[in-house]
């Protein structure tokens, strides 16, 4: 295994999932990072346009994503000028991954262009801020799975603050040891959503071997494109008797604020 997934040399838009792809939930069922990217992956495949990026990505989880190959496609669905820019500016992108047994995950994307020259804006109106970085904190050893191989495996991470069997907020530097497609290097946005699915992970309040928090979904929005190989989560769990919750991430690369994820939490008893 040398990727989350290995295309098929006869469906460009067929993908083999190997066991890095396991979650802690399922041994047979995925994390939700690595489907995510691969979605990502196909979003910045779709029809691609120089002077654009992606700033948000909303993704919905309908089932388990099961460890085998899956189908993955993407669709302009919507494309307009906005303002006075001549020409498409904004783009909505709809993207599907299914099994043999149909439909698991779906995401839509919304497109940018970027201001050329770039806009005057006052400099106390732009974010700031950092968090330490990677090389302040030890790797992380403890993984609530029994599971030999999975996403846990096939990431590095790195706690500031907080611990995966530690309740409560915490600060996660999360980096991929693989690609998500074999023979591609993962992009700014595909490192992005594989690590901000794991905001209910770093900060769960709950215990794992109680309880049950899993997200239906999540939304990426990104006010500037990453940079490096990390990515950090400042990460909090919010739940409710009524078992419905929300994780929230601030999300940063080593030279600041890149933007935020949430989560909807389906919490219970095991």
């Amino acid at each position: 295994m040398d990727a989350f997934y290995l295309p098929d040399p006869a469906d460009p838009n067929r993908f083999h999932s190997t066991e890095l792809t396991r979650g802690p939930w399922s041994p047979d069922s995925q994390h939700a990072g690595p489907p995510s990217a691969l979605l990502g992956h196909v979003i910045e495949r779709c029809e691609p346009r120089e002077g654009f990026r992606v700033g948000r990505v909303a993704v919905e989880i309908l089932g388990p994503v099961p460890i085998a190959p899956l189908t993955a496609s993407a669709r302009v669905i919507r494309a307009e000028a906005r303002v006075s820019r001549p020409g498409r500016s904004v783009e909505l992108i709809e993207a599907t991954l299914s099994s043999e047994h149909g439909l698991v995950m779906k995401a839509s994307a919304w497109r940018l262009q970027h201001a050329e020259p770039e806009l005057e804006l006052p400099v106390d109106a732009l974010p700031t801020g950092a968090r330490p970085g990677p090389d302040t904190a030890p790797e992380g050893t403890e993984f609530p799975s029994t599971q030999p191989v999975g996403f846990h495996t096939a990431i590095e991470y790195r706690f500031v603050s907080g611990g995966f069997v530690e309740s409560g907020p915490a600060v996660c530097w999360i980096r991929l040891r693989y690609p998500v497609v074999a023979g591609t290097v993962p992009s700014p946005l595909e490192r992005t959503l594989a690590a901000a699915d794991c905001g209910n992970g770093v900060s769960s309040v709950l215990d794992w071997g109680s309880y049950y928090f899993i997200n239906t979904d999540f939304t990426v929005t990104l006010h500037r494109e990453p940079v490096g190989e990390w990515v950090c989560l400042d990460a909090v769990t919010y739940p409710e008797r009524s078992g419905v919750g929300l994780a929230e991430s601030q999300l940063f690369d080593e030279k600041g604020p890149i933007g935020r994820g949430t989560q909807t939490l389906f919490i219970g008893p095991r």
